[in-house]
């Protein structure tokens, strides 16, 4: 504690022998700040409100429809492009900042000055503020209200030069597709012509597989077939041919005897006839079927009429009380003939379908052994087709989307631009802040003042207690201290009276300035 009260109080004398060096310094840059602070001129400041919105009803019905052009993405890109070369030099030849202009430098300057002092300000994601400070209040308004106009033109220009550019480059995009597509589709023309037998049909099957399954399918119909043909032959051979009465007894009893007498000729001619009329109901004239039938009737009608059948040798003389036997043809063997005859007929019609299927699949097998990679070549052929094509419709869809997005804005008016706060010609400066200025003198006068002291302190080389003295390591003996009465006490008091005056006199100076500024409108 002893310490620290012998630092405080080497420090603070230190300091009270400096005094008058530190306030003069403060007075200096007080009143060279003050003076500056005075002299910087007025600035004004104009500005305006812009408030861009979409329509509410046309923007949710196209959309989906029309290019996405929301407020949000014009305002960035005019925010981005309206501070440009070509621009600022309109907002300098619509104003009298060209008057100011004496050279190419001039203009340089002038323009580096304007990008930096102009200020688009986003409110809100619709509204924005444009303003610039000038020392010249018309000069100020002047600005704004050009940079308004030059704004609100960009919009339009702005939108019809993109989209004049989307859609040319569009059209250069779809005559280029559409020549790539007219070409993949003569390939593939070409390619199908050569191979059609061997591509695939819409349903994703080729006529090679298709006569394989083909072939197969009348092969197993005529397995199918030539089992019933069996079955039916050896079912035929237990059926008698001609049924024998008894007249006598009138019983009927088979008899499978060839020799004996078979069906009536007419009988038979009459049932391949109806046959023959079935046969055509369904069936052409070349088929199998009804030319198997029109022989048949033919061979029927050529066959001699039959004799009749020799009577039965008797067991036994035939007395004059003995019935004689009767034989009568069998229906049922007649119907089962008929029947055998129709799979015959099935048989050869499908061996001959068998024999034509073999020679298509040999045919095509061997075109598609000599056309290895087939389907990978068809399959490039599609995919490319395909990319095209998508491309080709997508470009096509844009175009129109572009040409909605221009007719909503320049027929229908999708986005509007409304100016909420027109610019007004400044009356009250809106720079510089003078009595923050003032203030800021004020502490920095002191600092300097202070900044001395400390550092005049560090230079100070005088010892101000013995301890000062033994820390040298030299013997001190003793210390003798300075009488009051050397400096007279009204000398004292006459130099602190006048320390303070110096300082309340700075401080009276600031409060008058600052008073001055509060009575002045738009001064502070």
């Amino acid at each position: 504690m002893d310490e620290f009260h012998t630092l405080f109080r080497r420090y603070g004398l230190g300091a009270w022998r400096q005094r008058w060096f530190a306030i003069t310094l403060s007075w200096i840059v007080c009143v060279a700040g003050w003076v500056f602070v005075s002299a910087i001129p007025n600035q004004y400041e104009a500005s305006a409100r812009l408030y861009v919105d979409s329509d509410a009803v046309l923007t949710p019905l196209l959309r989906g429809l029309a290019l996405d052009d929301t407020p949000v993405s014009q305002l960035d890109v005019l925010q981005r492009t309206l501070l440009s070369r070509p621009n600022l030099e309109k907002l300098i030849s619509k104003t009298d900042l060209e008057l100011s202009i004496a050279g190419p430098a001039d203009l340089e300057s002038m323009v580096a000055s304007l990008a930096g002092a102009i200020r688009i300000t986003p409110q809100t994601h619709n509204l924005f503020t444009i303003s610039y400070r000038n020392a010249t209040p018309r000069l100020a308004y002047d600005v704004v209200q050009s940079i308004l106009s030059i704004f609100i033109e960009s919009k339009v220009g702005t939108s019809r030069t993109d989209m004049e550019n989307a859609r040319v480059f569009l059209q250069q995009q779809i005559a280029l597709y559409e020549r790539q597509l007219r070409e993949a589709e003569a390939r593939r023309a070409d390619f199908h012509v050569r191979y059609v037998d061997l591509l695939p049909s819409d349903a994703g099957v080729s006529r090679l597989e298709e006569a394989r399954t083909q072939l197969k399918v009348l092969e197993g119909q005529l397995k199918d077939v030539l089992t019933k043909r069996d079955m039916m032959q050896r079912e035929l051979s237990t059926i008698p041919t001609v049924l024998t009465l008894d007249a006598g007894g009138g019983s009927l009893s088979g008899n499978s005897d060839t020799s004996g007498n078979a069906a009536p000729a007419n009988q038979q001619l009459t049932h391949a006839e109806e046959r023959l009329f079935e046969l055509q109901q369904k069936y052409t004239d070349n088929h199998p079927e009804v030319k198997a039938a029109r022989q048949l009737i033919a061979d029927l009608k050529a066959r001699p009429a039959a004799a009749p059948p020799p009577p039965a040798a008797p067991q036994e003389a035939a007395g004059p009380n003995k019935p004689r036997a009767h034989g009568l043809p069998n229906p049922v063997y007649e119907q089962m003939r008929m029947q055998l005859f129709e799979q015959e007929t099935v048989i050869a019609s499908l061996r001959r379908q068998i024999d034509e299927g073999t020679k298509e699949r040999d045919r095509l097998e061997a075109i598609a052994r000599g056309a290895p990679g087939l389907q990978a070549e068809y399959t490039n052929l599609n995919r490319d087709y395909d990319v095209l094509h998508k491309n080709y419709m997508e470009l096509l869809s844009r175009r129109e989307s572009m040409r909605i997005a221009a007719a909503a804005d320049n027929d229908a008016e999708k986005v509007k631009m409304q100016i909420i706060d027109p610019p007004q010609l400044p009356q009250i400066p809106a720079a510089p802040k003078r009595a923050l200025l003032l203030s800021v003198v004020l502490l920095a006068g002191l600092g300097a003042g202070s900044g001395l002291v400390i550092l005049l302190l560090q230079f100070d080389r005088s010892f101000h207690s013995i301890e000062d003295l033994r820390d040298f390591g030299l013997p001190v003996a003793g210390g003798i201290s300075m009488l009051g009465a050397t400096v007279p006490l009204q000398r004292q008091l006459l130099s602190v009276a006048g320390f303070a005056m110096a300082v309340l006199l700075l401080g009276a100076v600031y409060g008058g300035l600052l008073y001055r500024l509060l009575q002045t409108p738009g001064a502070a």
